[in-house]
């Protein structure tokens, strides 16, 4: 996987110079979601709680968002390559990136709270144990099952990352619908 990453990391770097254009290739870790929500308003909800500075909001998603903020500011001659991070950090910590936000979508018709489903189904640890493995494909199939995007509400938002020391009873994840779904095929997706 990481060859076939590197050829295409090369063939848009030649592109970019071909074009003209300067090209920087970010490799991310992809062994998880990057926050908790899987579906369009779910993710808009977490994409918020970062521009908010909530104390839930997504650490992961936040970081990701401050390492693509930082290399994109140090495109810019006036910021030194490695010194990105700062002024990142300060435009979203001062909420200059909510504001920036907020003014995008009143100029597209206007900011709203994120809806929700009608109907949430809870996905409950029957043992303890620890979080080893996480099938985005499988994540995504079921986001698609519960009606995602076409339903803007539906989706899954998960609540043990990678690493997460399970108890039993404890929520794992929620998928949520406009539709009534069968539970039990939703319980085939969870080991």
């Amino acid at each position: 996987m990481e060859n076939s990453a590197n050829v295409l990391k090369n063939y848009l770097e030649n592109i970019g110079n071909a074009l003209g254009l300067s090209i920087l290739v970010i490799f991310t870790d992809d062994s998880q979601p990057v926050g908790r929500g899987i579906g369009p308003a779910l993710e808009a909800k977490d994409v918020l709680a970062v521009l908010q500075r909530d104390k839930n909001a997504p650490e992961d998603l936040r970081n990701k968002a401050l390492l693509l903020a930082e290399r994109m500011l140090e495109f810019s001659p006036q910021v030194q390559p490695g010194s990105g991070l700062k002024p990142a950090t300060t435009i979203l910590d001062s909420r200059q990136a909510l504001k920036k936000f907020q003014a995008i979508c009143e100029a597209q018709g206007g900011m709203f709270t994120p809806p929700t489903a009608r109907f949430t189904h809870h996905i409950i640890a029957k043992s303890e144990g620890k979080v080893v493995a996480i099938d985005n494909r499988r994540l995504s199939r079921i986001a698609k099952l519960a009606g995602a995007p076409n339903s803007k509400v539906a989706g899954v938002e998960l609540f043990a990352l990678l690493n997460t020391v399970i108890k039993k009873g404890q929520p794992l994840c929620w998928w949520m619908t406009l539709y009534r779904v069968a539970r039990r095929c939703m319980r085939l997706f969870f080991i």
